[in-house]
């Protein structure tokens, strides 16, 4: 083999670690803590979700600056490079879904179109999408893309199947891991593994997302009860740890391959060609008719004569009922001084409320959407790291009127 110069070498250094175990954990680690992250600057300090989204872009630009000018890769900033960008993903999704009311089944689409034109593009440039070939800038910027997008999709895709189709994220959790299993064993068979990479990393997104919900979520909501401040805290500190240990042992670096050993491993395009067809049928066949099944299910569960599109009457009296004697209750304890008693108090209220959306959703979705953006503001007011208590009057007020 003719030898590799020594500027070839630098040039030829990749700027993402290689795909072992330790990149999986942490890469799920990383979507757990960025979705409690975001949820922290939104509702606990107050963020409100447009400022939680300026402040974590600039923090996001700030790390690609420093990513994109070094030469090779570096896992502490590889890694926080990430963790921004699970955060930026998620808050395009949810900025999309509460500040522009666009349905996820619309967001799941439209990443999922743009993810698959970012592949098109970057393959028509680039003739590869190997992750093992991330040695040029323009690549860099397509593989960063790329993960944008598959956070986004992740996210809609996610939240439709847990929230919207009312699965929850423990059925979630089930579902992406048999779809991450299937993928596995197809690879191992000889299914493309650039294929099986892109695949896999958009379901980890979900993913991570059950496990944290599994983690924090009481034990009466079929969770262990850890919390999100003590789950955010152990995640942060298995990745500081796993990121550290990398740093030190080297062993996610790609090895430096040429150009020539690079190409001849690569398999036909015509193969691989044919599996992306076959696998991305499948995919959306599957997903297509899972969604019908389960959206069918829910409209057969309405009140007999009503549907989504005609229904005008409010919520069922025992949810509406329950929804506003916490909300009086919380009212009571911020109006005796009692502040840590209403953030667990309120805690109540987002559950009973996410646990009864996909079913009141599809009751109505416009009285749905009135009652998610007060309690949102709710939730944003009592949990602010100081509370302030005519603020909390005052939201909690403007939701009993709505509940009423």
């Amino acid at each position: 083999m003719k030898p590799i110069q020594s500027n070839e070498i630098k040039r030829m250094l990749s700027k993402v670690p290689e795909v072992t175990i330790y990149f999986w954990i942490i890469k799920i680690l990383c979507t757990t803590v960025g979705e409690t992250a975001a949820d922290f600057l939104n509702v606990n300090l107050n963020f409100g979700l447009t400022g939680t989204s300026i402040v974590t872009g600039v923090l996001l630009l700030a790390a690609m600056y420093v990513q994109f000018k070094s030469k090779k890769y570096i896992p502490g900033i590889y890694w926080l490079t990430v963790f921004l960008i699970s955060i930026f993903g998620t808050l395009v999704t949810d900025n999309l879904t509460d500040n522009l009311g666009i349905p996820l089944e619309v967001s799941t689409i439209v990443f999922s179109v743009a993810l698959v034109l970012t592949f098109v593009f970057w393959y028509a440039n680039e003739k590869t999408l190997s992750i093992h070939s991330i040695f040029t800038k323009r690549r860099e910027a397509f593989y960063w893309l790329t993960i944008l997008f598959t956070f986004a999709l992740g996210t809609a895709a996610g939240d439709l199947m847990a929230e919207s189709l009312g699965l929850g994220y423990v059925v979630t959790g089930a579902i992406v891991c048999a779809v991450i299993a299937v993928m596995t064993v197809a690879w191992r068979m000889g299914l493309d593994a650039v294929l099986a990479f892109w695949i896999a990393y958009i379901m980890t997104r979900p993913l991570g997302a059950s496990i944290g919900d599994f983690l924090s979520q009481t034990q009466d909501n079929g969770g262990l009860g850890l919390g999100a401040t003590v789950t955010s805290a152990i995640f942060i500190v298995a990745i500081l740890l796993l990121v550290i240990y990398l740093s030190v042992t080297k062993r996610d670096l790609i090895p430096t391959l040429s150009t020539s050993a690079k190409t001849a491993t690569e398999p036909k395009r015509s193969t691989v060609l044919w599996q992306v067809v076959v696998v991305v049928a499948v995919l959306v066949i599957a997903a297509g008719t899972g969604y019908y099944l389960r959206h069918n299910s829910l409209q057969d569960a309405l009140p007999q004569g009503s549907s989504s599109s005609s229904v005008t009457q409010a919520f069922p009296q025992d949810d509406i009922s329950n929804f506003r004697k916490i909300t009086e209750d919380t009212l009571s304890l911020v109006q005796a001084g009692n502040p840590s008693a209403a953030k667990t108090r309120v805690t109540d209220l987002e559950t009973a409320w996410d646990k009864a959306a996909a079913r009141l959703k599809s009751i109505n979705k416009t009285k749905w959407n009135t009652v998610d953006s007060a309690i949102d503001k709710v939730l944003r007011q009592v949990r602010a790291v100081h509370p302030d208590a005519n603020a909390c009057k005052a939201s909690l007020e403007a939701l009993v009127s709505v509940l009423n």
